[in-house]
């Protein structure tokens, strides 16, 4: 697991390969990244099911409920399959760019 913090959010890269793994890791020390809007790139997993993206609800419903973003990074997936409770997109400048309207709409009361 990598982790990088730029401003006010906190991207996390999945280095192991082992998508269970990384997110038990990343359940395991959520207390580290929670004041800070979460980024989780899993690009580098190529073949993903809905399940395997949507096993990351649970951590993403506790990360907004305290305000802040939750977004994930894969390129390979049906963006239309799945739940749209989750943010997911293609690159990290999207996840940015959306955590970035996000704040917007926070700080305007929405």
């Amino acid at each position: 697991m990598k982790v990088e913090q730029k401003g006010h959010t906190v991207t996390i890269k999945d280095t192991q390969g082992d998508l269970v793994s990384f997110r038990l890791k990343l359940t395991h020390e959520y207390k580290t990244f929670q004041k800070h809007n979460i980024i989780v790139d899993i690009r580098p997993h190529k073949v993903l099911s809905i399940a395997e993206i949507d096993s990351f609800l649970p951590l993403s419903k506790t990360h907004k409920k305290s305000k802040k973003s939750f977004i994930i990074v894969t390129s390979e997936l049906d963006f239309n399959a799945v739940s749209h409770k989750l943010a997911v997109v293609r690159s990290l400048q999207e996840a940015h760019d959306i955590i970035e309207m996000e704040e917007i709409e926070r700080d305007l009361g929405f």
